[in-house]
């Protein structure tokens, strides 16, 4: 097998010549599932009052590939949600409740402090996370 995978929301990349018989499957699986995830996927994710992380796994559905993410649980302080150090946009719903902010970061950026009961627009730029 001679896949690789894009560096922003890890799409199957298969090399010219290789992988007879399965482009129609990797093509199916980056249209159909991977893409869609990351320009319309919406999904809720449990902040259980600890920081939490989302990834985008190669080549298969993840949280953090989705576009919106819906933020649920009971907070205690100011949690951060973790997303992957690529450049992509979410769209961040903090339904959280306890009344604290979510701080959507990468692992070693800055980021946007979402307050509860609000919804943002942020861009994760490959680096740190900016409000939109």
């Amino acid at each position: 097998m001679t896949i690789a995978y894009t560096s922003n929301l890890g799409l199957i990349s298969i090399t010219t010549g290789t992988e007879s018989g399965l482009w129609g499957t990797y093509t199916n699986t980056n249209i159909c599932s991977l893409i869609e995830q990351a320009i319309s996927g919406y999904a809720t994710q449990a902040i259980p009052d600890a920081d939490t992380t989302v990834n985008i796994t190669n080549g298969s559905t993840s949280a953090g590939r989705n576009a919106a993410l819906k933020l649920t649980g009971a907070l205690t302080q100011i949690r951060s949600l973790i997303v992957p150090t690529v450049q992509k946009l979410y769209y961040i719903n903090n339904a959280t409740t306890g009344g604290f902010a979510v701080t959507v970061r990468t692992a070693s950026g800055t980021g946007v402090s979402v307050p509860n009961g609000k919804a943002m627009v942020v861009l994760a730029d490959g680096t740190n996370v900016v409000e939109a």
